[in-house]
C-alpha cells in the first residue's frame, strides 16, 4: 500500500498539542469524538494512518489521564447497533472498557445519559455494578439548550452527580454519536468550578479536517460516513470573523457554538474560545504527505459508503435520502460506482457464470470466487486468492473430498445448508495445514489480502462478511439478496 500519511509525526504532534491545551487549566475534560480504538475509517482514507493511532497517542499521556465513558439510555433501550461490528452499543461499551483496562488505562466510570427509568437500562446498570464499574446517571438537563441561567445552576448541571476524578486530563468517549459526551464534560466543569478547580473543555475529533478545503475528498468522505446523521461540512463563520482564516467544521458544532460559548463563559468566567474550531485539537491535516494518494483513497471510501447505505436501505436500516446524500457527494467529486475497479469484473462474471460472485483485486490481478454446490462465493474467493498468492496451480484442490464429505454431511444434518461458509473453510484449512505444507503455505498468504478491494454481486451473509472484514478486506456489495431470498 502506498502511504500518504505520516503516522509517527501525527502521534508526536497531536500528543504535544493536547499537552499544550491542558496546561491552560487545572483539569481538562477532552471530548474524544469517533473511535478511540480501531479507527478503520481514518486508516482507509489516510493510507499510512494506523487504526490504533489515537490510543497510541494517548499512551504518551497515560500517566496524566483517566477515561469516562458515556452511553445514551435510549440507545440501550433500542439496542442500537454499530454496523461495522454488528454489536449493540452496550456490548461495544464493555469492549471499550475491557480494551482500555488491558492497555493499562485508568477507566474512571460510565455515565448513563438521558436516563428515564428504562427497565433495560436498569438491567445494564446492574451488570456494570456487578463488574465493579462505577456508574453515574444523568437525566435531561433542565433548561437545555436555551435557558443558560437554568442550565448553569443547581437545577441544571448541578442536578447531576459529581464524578470524582484525580488526573489532570479526563477523556470522555462513547461507543457512538449522540451519547452525551459534551453534556458530561460541561456538567463536570460546573461541579469542578464549584470546588475551586479551574477546569476546561476541548474537543478531539479527527474529521472534518479544519485546515483542508471544504470540498477536499477527505472532508467529503466524512460527510458520506455521517450521511445518516445529516452532518454537513461548513466554513466556520466564527473563526473567519475572529481571525480572518478559513476553517472547516460541521453544522452541529457551528449551530451549537453560541450557546456552548455562553455556557462555558458562565461556568468559568473565562472566554478562551472564539470559534468551535478553537475548541478542537486536531493536527491530522499537518501529517498528510501525499495529497494525491489521500484523495484517491477518500474517493474510494465514498463509493464504499454509497454501497453500504444502499444495503442498509434494502435491509430497512436507513431511509433512501441517506443513499441520495452519498450519491450527491459522489457527483460533487465527479465519480461514480465504477471508481472501484472490482465492481465491473464481479458483475461481468455473474452474467457469464449465472451465479453469485465476489471479485477481489490483488495488486493488478482480479481474482473471483463464485457460488458452487459446495462453497459460498466468499469461500471460493479466499481459496482462489491464497492459491494465486502461493502459486498453487488451479487444478489442485486445497481441500480433499475426504475432508469435505463429512463436513457436508454434518451441515445437511444440522441446518440443511449444503454450502461451506468462509469460517468453516478456514477452520478446515487450518486443520489440514498440520499435515500438508502446501496448505500451510497458502494460509500464510492470508495477511496479504489486507486492504484489498472486493465486490460482491449480493448482500454477503453475516458470517462470511465478518470474516472478510477480519481479513481487513474492503468489501462492497450489490443490494440484492442471495438467491433472491429475504435474509433475516
Amino acid at each position: 500500500m502506498k502511504k500518504g500519511f505520516d503516522n509517527d509525526k501525527y502521534v508526536k504532534i497531536q500528543s504535544g498539542k493536547i499537552r499544550e491545551r491542558f496546561k491552560l487549566f487545572d483539569k481538562l475534560y477532552l471530548e474524544v469524538g469517533g473511535k478511540l480504538f480501531d479507527d478503520s475509517h481514518a486508516a482507509r482514507i489516510l493510507p499510512g494512518f494506523k487504526s490504533d493511532a489515537k490510543i497510541s497517542m494517548f499512551k504518551e499521556l497515560k500517566d496524566d489521564l483517566e477515561i469516562i465513558f458515556c452511553i445514551n439510555a435510549n440507545d440501550i433501550e433500542k439496542s442500537k447497533t454499530r454496523n461495522e461490528y454488528g454489536i449493540t452499543y452496550d456490548i461495544e461499551l464493555l469492549r471499550l472498557i475491557n480494551k482500555s483496562k488491558s492497555m493499562g488505562f485508568d477507566v474512571n466510570s460510565v455515565v448513563i445519559t438521558l436516563y428515564n427509568n428504562q427497565p433495560s437500562v436498569d438491567k445494564f446498570i446492574k451488570k456494570l455494578n456487578r463488574n465493579n464499574i462505577k456508574t453515574y446517571i444523568h437525566t435531561f438537563t433542565k433548561g437545555y439548550p436555551t435557558d443558560v441561567d437554568t442550565i448553569v445552576s443547581s437545577e441544571g448541571y448541578g442536578a447531576n452527580p459529581y464524578i470524582e476524578t484525580t488526573k489532570q486530563l479526563v477523556l470522555v468517549n462513547a461507543p457512538g454519536p449522540g451519547s452525551g459526551k459534551l453534556a458530561t464534560c460541561l456538567s463536570q466543569i460546573y461541579h469542578e468550578n464549584l470546588r475551586g478547580v479551574n477546569a476546561g473543555y476541548a474537543k478531539f475529533e479527527t474529521f472534518p479536517v479544519w485546515n483542508l478545503p471544504l470540498k477536499h475528498p477527505v472532508n467529503i468522505a466524512y460527510e458520506a460516513a455521517t450521511a445518516d446523521l445529516k452532518d454537513v461540512n461548513m466554513i466556520d463563520p466564527f473563526h473567519l470573523e475572529a481571525y480572518g482564516i478559513t476553517a472547516i467544521n460541521y453544522n452541529r458544532d457551528i449551530e451549537a457554538f453560541p450557546v456552548l460559548k455562553n455556557i462555558l463563559s458562565k461556568l468559568s468566567n473565562n472566554d478562551i474560545y472564539k470559534s468551535p474550531t478553537d475548541m478542537g485539537v486536531n493536527m491530522v491535516g499537518y501529517c498528510i504527505t501525499n495529497n494525491n494518494i489521500v484523495e484517491d483513497a477518500s474517493k474510494k471510501e465514498i463509493v464504499r459508503r454509497y454501497y453500504n447505505e444502499q444495503n442498509n436501505y434494502k435491509l430497512g436500516l436507513t431511509d433512501y435520502d441517506t443513499v441520495e446524500k452519498v450519491k450527491l457527494l459522489m457527483n460533487e467529486l465527479n465519480i461514480d460506482d465504477t471508481y472501484l475497479d472490482v465492481i465491473k469484473p464481479a458483475l461481468d462474471k455473474k452474467r457469464q457464470k449465472h451465479a453469485e460472485v465476489i471479485a477481489l483485486k490483488i495488486n493488478k490481478k482480479i481474482i473471483t470466487g463464485k457460488q458452487t454446490n459446495i462453497l459460498t462465493p466468499a469461500s471460493s474467493l479466499i481459496i482462489n486468492s491464497i492459491k494465486y498468492l502461493s502459486k498453487i496451480p488451479d487444478d489442485i484442490d486445497l481441500l480433499s473430498p475426504n475432508v469435505l464429505e463429512p463436513m457436508m454431511k454434518l451441515k445437511k444434518m444440522l441446518d440443511n445448508n449444503s454450502r461451506l461458509t468462509l469460517p468453516e473453510v478456514l477452520t478446515a484449512l487450518s486443520i489440514c495445514s498440520v499435515t500438508n505444507p502446501s496448505i500451510e503455505k497458502a494460509i500464510s498468504c492470508l495477511n496479504k489480502l489486507k486492504d484489498c478491494e472486493a465486490h460482491a454481486t449480493y448482500i454477503v451473509e453475516d458470517g462470511d462478511k465478518k470474516t472478510l472484514k477480519e481479513l481487513k478486506i474492503n468489501l462492497t456489495c450489490e443490494s440484492e439478496y442471495l438467491d433472491n431470498d429475504i435474509i433475516d
